[in-house]
């Protein structure tokens, strides 16, 4: 079967969406694959390039022309650069000699070991909670939880900003979403005194760090109006953990207001460098998630040598401080570098730094030619932004050096000036 593509409609994302086309359930997927033959989008160049080792500062990879070459790495979450840390590796090793890689069974049933519940007691007294709760992965955690707490007859009352699993949790409990603009308190309370007074099950949930923009909630605003109007506070400070805060407790350390978050969601996967999730909070609350949250309770435990490296991370966070010094000295270096070259780079407060540049097509040339000349970053296009806001998103890694930096300041400079994301000199 031949189909025909019109490339002024079915270049876009949404173009291909189930049930939007009300065809056959497959034409979808024979019309990108027929626009991918045509013409392939540019920005799906740097998309699934295969590393040929862990991500650190210097990672080689193989490019979409099938060559293999160095890149200075500013698109890997593992801000701390733990995930080859020779503590963290062995104690990895250690726990597959013992457990093996898998756990073969559910948490409830035969999937969990001493490790499992070590891990939760120390992130617990990390984040200054009661008890904590682990889950296989970042995104099925959060909508393990908010489906698990939430149903018909409550009211889920989101940052527009917030991540896509947050928005589907919600979904998925059947509970009313509100929807506040981006940090807008004034919106935010708006909402909040809108509410009918019969409706008392009342969730704002949050990012901790917004993971397209770097910027932060203003949880010392959140936390008392929530208070004010009865609602409870739920902060998924994935970006947050190992970054934010004095000593790298995250996004309520960094305003003061870590008992005020009723429910603190995180993720393993960011400056912990593993995979998984887990939820802190109360004791009554965790005792209710292990039995309540369907993510936790139907899928398989974490791998035992998972779970020994990030409680090994953990440890090391508690121990050494200049692994969090040595990261806030390499963001503010790399933020105003490409801040004095001309680029806007938004309101970003964290390891994360957004290149904002609006076209969509010159975004791919732009990120294209970096990866060319040896700089790696994540390219960011609608859905998960705007259009117009479309841009790069820059990760800071603690191991990267001076040098590095440097060198991929003079690299930025260059392929923004040809691309015209910043002017000529």
């Amino acid at each position: 079967m031949t189909v025909v593509i019109a490339p002024e409609r079915t270049r876009h994302f949404e173009d291909f969406l189930a049930g939007t086309d009300g065809g056959e359930l497959f034409e979808k997927v024979r019309k990108l694959s027929e626009l991918f033959r045509l013409d392939p989008p540019p920005c799906t160049d740097g998309l699934g390039l295969l590393l040929q080792q862990a991500p650190g500062p210097i990672t080689p990879i193989v490019d979409d022309h099938g060559g293999c070459h160095d890149v200075i790495m500013m698109g890997s979450n593992s801000y701390l650069d733990l995930t080859t840390h020779p503590r963290v590796v062995a104690a990895s090793q250690r726990a597959c000699q013992r457990f093996g890689y898998g756990m073969g069974a559910v948490p409830l049933y035969a999937g969990n070991t001493p490790l499992h519940r070590e891990l939760e007691e120390t992130l617990a007294a990390f984040l200054e909670k009661e008890d904590a709760i682990l889950f296989p992965s970042g995104y099925s955690g959060n909508v393990g939880v908010i489906s698990a707490l939430c149903g018909p007859g409550d009211v889920v009352i989101n940052d527009a900003a917030n991540h896509a699993s947050i928005f589907d949790g919600a979904r998925l409990s059947g509970a009313e979403i509100k929807v506040y603009l981006h940090r807008n308190m004034v919106h935010l309370e708006r909402v909040l005194r809108r509410l009918p007074a019969e409706v008392k099950g009342r969730l704002i949930v949050t990012d901790g760090v917004f993971s397209m923009d770097g910027d932060v909630a203003p949880l010392d605003r959140i936390v008392p109006l929530a208070r004010e109007y009865g609602a409870r506070v739920m902060v998924d400070d994935a970006h947050g953990i190992g970054v934010m805060g004095p000593t790298g407790r995250g996004t309520p350390e960094h305003f003061g207001c870590p008992g005020g978050v009723d429910v603190l969601y995180g993720t393993l996967s960011k400056a912990p460098g593993g995979v998984g999730g887990y939820c802190a909070g109360s004791a009554e609350l965790i005792r209710y998630l292990r039995l309540y949250a369907r993510t936790f309770f139907f899928s398989t435990a974490l791998p035992a040598p998972v779970v020994a490296g990030a409680l090994e991370v953990f440890r090391l966070l508690m121990e050494d401080p200049t692994l969090h010094r040595d990261l806030w000295r390499n963001v503010r270096y790399l933020r105003q570098g490409l801040r004095e070259l001309g680029f806007d780079t938004g309101q970003s407060e964290s390891a994360i730094i957004p290149i904002i540049v609006g076209d969509e097509e010159r975004l791919a040339r732009f990120q294209n030619e970096l990866r060319h000349r040896g700089v790696f970053t994540n390219l960011v296009t609608y859905p998960a932004v705007r259009r117009k806001d479309c841009r790069l998103r820059v990760n800071v890694m603690r191991t990267l050096t001076r040098a590095d930096m440097d060198r991929a300041l003079v690299i930025f400079a260059a392929v923004g000036r040809e691309c015209g994301v910043i002017g000529p000199r």
